[in-house]
Formats: structure tokens, sequence, C-alpha cells
């Protein structure tokens, strides 16, 4: 039997009466990597839970491997490995004692353990880190760490949900190539993923979108919809967050973003005027088959007052340093921001962007160094100038225990906000879940919540620390719709992401590696510096490894 997972009549529902899934019928085949995909709520990770045991269905039956999950739960545990998107590491416990803490929730014999530790850390290269707690690994070591605790017995189905979230590109690749090397060895495999270029190289994909499967087949076969439909625009004007903005508004546009000096455009025709037709992937045939890019909604970037400060240099980083004991985290970065820019902060998880973001806006004292924000010394006046700023952090900045009305009633009062408060809760659609604390949000009003206490005095100056991980792309899409918005309107932003496509809106990238400056310059001439004879077209993605790679060759 070659079934993986067949699922009949599957339905789950959660009190008081919310349909996650509805009425599922689905075949999976055994020894490949079957990418599960959807927007934020359409039901993947419940999907998961249901396969592995961990929910019970409301209705329908699911058998995996020829096992039910409901009758004979005990035998699905023994052949199959769960990675929850959420780690399931203890943090204040080392490397090693949670290997080994897993070890002994799978009963693995005592004999035997060393031989599959030093496996497994030679196949993740966590060997030099076994006595580091996990609370202080990189998300990338975590995740390589979550995945060697999923592994500590050899399993015949590996379940991930979403392992790759927060994790920079090049961890992202080594993740990739430890999952795909277990597939050789007879492994099945399922990954639910934000990440579309991922799913891009998965045997098959399964899109749910509101409890339902829009598509199940090979990928290859969904971008095909959008063939002859993708086009590529330069605008000569060099004015491309307003060319943007007017293309949007055309009826005949699925998807619209920028890409460098381009704008990448997916229409509902087989032409676009003046623009070049170009190779489809799969991120576009999925905001396609969802029904395009969101349009006229969530606009607060249209309420937002326009900047009328003067002055170039907005923001200015001057040889900071800051060092934590032995260690250097940031190591003498330089670089100014402009009003009316986006400027981008790229680099592997631990190479000190976060830092960086913290010394910028006040959190963090610089060991030496300098930061002006509006030309206001962060150092010495950091009251005035928080008050120029708004910041998102990469974990959500929001008291839990707190309603979303509470949390900006208390933002409200520690920066100067003149506005109505029932009027901002409208504007980021917050109506209906003002009441509910915000721990208990879902990922996508957490993002407009945040969002909506990092501008509640519409800052001059936004820092996003990764705002957009975990979104899927069409939130992305509508994110970044209004960060430009802002832009048009004299704001200036800093920010930090994985999103290699989503980079390609910043003006200027500086590229921080092991706490230091190794470029800064345009998403465009970062691609060049990649370009190879072998690769005449390199991603950003592509260029953010070959950068970083050659750094390390350089000063080996």
């Amino acid at each position: 039997m070659n079934e993986l997972v067949s699922i009949e009549h599957l339905t789950k529902t959660f009190p008081p009466n919310q349909i996650v899934l509805n009425d599922l019928n689905l075949t999976l085949p055994k020894h490949q990597m079957i990418g599960i995909v959807g927007p934020d709520g359409s039901g993947k990770t419940t999907l998961l839970r249901l396969i592995t045991g961990l929910l019970k269905p409301t209705a329908g039956s699911i058998r995996v491997q020829g096992c039910d999950t409901l009758k004979e739960i005990d035998a699905i545990h023994n052949f199959s490995s769960y990675m929850p998107q959420r780690f399931g590491l203890y943090e204040d416990l080392t490397v090693y004692q949670n290997l080994d803490l897993y070890a002994s929730l799978r009963g693995l014999k005592k004999e035997e353990r060393q031989k599959t530790f030093d496996e497994l850390l030679h196949f993740t290269n966590l060997a030099p880190f076994l006595d580091r707690t996990a609370a202080n690994l990189s998300g990338g070591m975590k995740q390589k760490l979550g995945l060697a605790c999923a592994l500590v017995h050899k399993p015949q189905l590996l379940i991930l949900d979403e392992p790759s979230v927060g994790v920079d590109p090049l961890s992202r690749r080594e993740l990739w190539k430890m999952v795909q090397s277990l597939l050789q060895e007879g492994v099945s495999v399922l990954w639910s993923t934000t990440y579309l270029d991922e799913a891009e190289k998965c045997d098959r994909v399964v899109l749910l979108n509101e409890g339902k499967i829009l598509y199940e087949g090979p990928p290859q076969e969904l971008t095909h919809r959008v063939e002859g439909r993708v086009f590529r625009k330069i605008d000569p004007t060099k004015e491309k967050r307003e060319h943007l903005f007017q293309i949007e508004k055309s009826p005949h546009v699925v998807d619209a973003l920028i890409q460098g000096d381009a704008i990448r455009i997916v229409s509902d025709e087989n032409h676009f005027a003046d623009a070049e037709p170009t190779t489809p992937h799969l991120e576009d045939a999925f905001v396609d088959i969802l029904g395009g890019m969101k349009k006229n909604v969530w606009t607060w970037s249209e309420a937002a007052p326009v900047t009328q400060r003067k002055g170039d240099e907005v923001v200015i980083a001057n040889n900071l340093v800051k060092q934590f004991g032995s260690f250097r985290a940031v190591d003498n970065i330089s670089f100014s921001v402009k009003r009316g820019e986006i400027f981008g902060l790229l680099g592997p998880n631990g190479a000190g962007k976060s830092t960086t973001f913290k010394m910028l806006s006040g959190l963090l004292t610089p060991t030496s160094g300098s930061a002006k924000i509006n030309g206001i010394d962060v150092k010495s006046s950091p009251t005035l100038a928080r008050e120029q700023l708004g910041y998102m952090a990469q974990k959500f900045s929001l008291y839990g225990n707190l309603s979303v009305r509470q949390n900006l009633e208390f933002f409200s009062g520690i920066y100067p906000f003149t506005g109505n408060l029932d009027e901002r809760i409208k504007l980021f659609q917050l109506e209906n879940e003002q009441f509910r604390n915000a721990e208990t949000l879902a990922l996508g009003f957490k993002q407009k919540l945040s969002l909506a206490v990092a501008t509640i005095h519409w800052p001059d100056v936004l820092f996003l620390d990764e705002p957009t991980s975990g979104m899927d792309p069409v939130s992305r899409r509508h994110f970044w719709s209004q960060m430009n918005g802002l832009v048009r309107k004299g704001k200036t932003i800093l920010i930090s992401t994985h999103f290699m496509d989503e980079a390609e809106n910043c003006d200027r990238i500086g590229l921080i590696y092991r706490g230091r400056m190794i470029h800064l310059d345009t998403p465009d001439q970062l691609k060049q510096l990649a370009q190879t004879d072998e690769n005449q077209n390199p991603t950003l993605e592509d260029a953010f490894i070959k950068l970083i790679q050659e750094y390390d060759e350089q000063h080996r």
C-alpha cells in the first residue's frame, strides 16, 4: 500500500461554532515531500495536529499508513515524529539535555543514545553547542535542535509545522537539505509553510483556504494557471512607489509588488502595457487562486498625517558597538537613513540586527558610538528620541493579559496620542476583538494590534523587526501596500526581514554578519554582486547567501 494519509469527510469545529476544516477528502502518497500551504487561519496547523492524533475530528476519519487516528494512536506515534510550530524545546535545558529528555520520552535505550546523538549532532552541526541552553540559541539553531529532537528515533513519517518561520535564508537552505536527505532514506514528510519558494520544491502541495482544499497536486501544475500573465515593468521615473500605487488601482491587476527598481505584476489578462513577460512562480499562482491582493481594505496608511519635517538624514548610526561580556554583538556599525526611505537590515539569525535596532531606539545603551533620530541623540535624550519613532518588536511587545483596548489605552498614555481611540480601533479593524486578551488573538490580529501600538502617535520613523514573520503572502502584500503608503507621506522605515522577496521593497539594504556591516547597497546592486556564469539572474536570496559565504572565505 502506497497511501501515507487517507482522509474522508473530515470536519473540525471549535467552540462556539467555528468551522476550521469542512468536509475534507484527501489521499497522500508515501515517500514524498508534501507541502501544506494556505493563508493565515486556513486550517494548516489543525490538519497536521489531527493527522498526529493530537486533536480528534468532529466528523469523518483519518488513517495514517492504514492506522486510524482514533483507534490506533499509539501505533501512529511509534512511526511518526511531529515538530510543532512553536518550539517543543525546554529553554532552560542545554542542547544535550533536550536530546536526552526526548530520547527518554521515546524510550531510547541508554546504550543506543550516544551513537544516535553523535549522528544527530553531526547532521545538524550542533556538536560545538552541547552545553548551550536552548534559550541562548539563534532561531536557526533552535529549529535544528527541534528537528534533532524529532529524529531521536528514526520516523517513517516526519511532520513539520512551519519549521522555517523566523529563520534566515542560509539556515532555511540547510534545514531544507537536511529534510531532503531524509527522503532518500525512505522517510515521508509533511511540511507546512508560508514560504512559497519552499513549497515550489515539494513533490506535491495541498492548498487550504477557509477550511477547504483549493488545490492538491504538483506545484508546477498550480503555477501553470498564471502562465503568460506575469510581467515585470521598470519605471524610468524611479518613482516606483507612486507607480505601484497607480498600478494597484487597475481592475486587471491581480497582484503587484516591488522588485528592486521594477514592479512585478500578475494580470487577469495575457498582456500589460509596457511590461515584459517574466517567469511565473508558485507565489503568483497562490495569490491568484485566492482571488488576488486585497484592495481597499485596512487602509490605515491613508489616515496617517503627512510628515512636514525637513532634513535629509533622519536616522544616523555612528560606529555603534555593543559588547556583552566577551561577546561583541555589534562591531562598529555606521549608516544613515534618509527621510521617506525604506532601509532594510538583513543578516543571519544572531548577526546583530535586533541589537542594532534596540540601540537605535534607546532600548539598549551602546558600549560605544552614537545614534540619532531626527537630530536627537538617543543616549542623552532617550524620551525625546522615542517620541519620534514607533517600534514593532520581533516578539510582540504586547501585554497578553490585557485586552486589545487596554493595550491601546496603555500605550496611548505613554506616547503623545491626541486622537480618538474608538476611531483608531475601527481604523485597524479591531472592533470585534477589542475586548479579547492579546494573548488569545490569532497571528494576523496580533500583527494589526502591534502595528496599531507602534503607530499610535503617527511617528516620523518606524522600526519593524521581522514584522511579517509567519504571515501568508496575501497578508504580506497588504502589509507592504500600507508601508509604501506611509513612505509616500514622508515617513521613514527601518525593517529587518527573512523574506527576501519583501526585502526588494527596500530602497537600500545593509547586510549585517557577525556584528559587522559587510555590504550596503540597493537590492538590484546586491544581486549584481552575486552574478555568475552559471547564474545570470540571481535572486536576492542567492545574493544574501553568496555574499555571506564570500565573507567567511575571506576571514577564515
